[in-house]
């Protein structure tokens, strides 16, 4: 995780009308091997990561990164929002040195708003760290779910490319284009 400038972490917990956007806990290791793990997860972002590896290496608290968030629905982890800061071995050139909003949600949360909620209010709260700031998204064209997500959220598309062997969307949110959602 690159540094998100002069941003205080964590931020005190963020509450919306259904989820918490908090700091991990033990309680969430399992969640996050199962985002990890999932193959409907990984269809986009380079496939599932071998279960047996991840049950060795993720940590009893899975790690806290500045930037990142735990989607917690009713006390249990439903996903992760991530607002990150590329540094230059990125491979996505247009995305370096900018925060880039990342997301993965487990299977049985989509279709519900959940990430809409919780992206839109992780990035309002950046906009109120940072307002003159904006932030990138890149997902594959061909994941349709996260193309909508990405238009709802107010990015638009700066440009198309080829990476890891599919299309890529590249899009840009205004600085400071609050979703009036959080």
């Amino acid at each position: 995780m690159a540094d998100l400038g002069p941003i205080t972490w964590p931020p005190a917990p963020i509450k919306t009308e259904r989820l918490l956007l908090r700091q991990p806990t033990a309680a969430d290791r399992a969640a996050v091997i199962e985002l990890s793990a999932s193959p409907e997860v990984g269809a986009y972002i380079g496939g599932a990561q071998p279960r047996d590896e991840l049950e060795r290496t993720v940590s009893a608290v899975p790690k806290a990164h500045p930037g990142q968030f735990i989607v917690d629905l009713d006390g249990a982890m439903i996903g992760l929002v991530q607002l990150d800061r590329r540094g230059g071995d990125y491979l996505i050139g247009p995305a370096v040195g900018k925060v880039e909003l990342g997301y993965l949600f487990l299977p049985e949360s989509w279709g519900q708003g959940y990430a809409a909620e919780a992206c839109a209010a992780a990035l309002d709260w950046f906009a109120g760290e940072i307002p003159d700031e904006p932030v990138v998204l890149t997902t594959q064209s061909a994941n349709e779910r996260s193309m909508r997500l990405a238009a709802r959220l107010g990015f638009t598309e700066v440009e198309r490319f080829e990476a890891w062997g599919a299309e890529q969307w590249f899009g840009v949110r205004p600085a400071a284009a609050s979703s009036g959602r959080a």
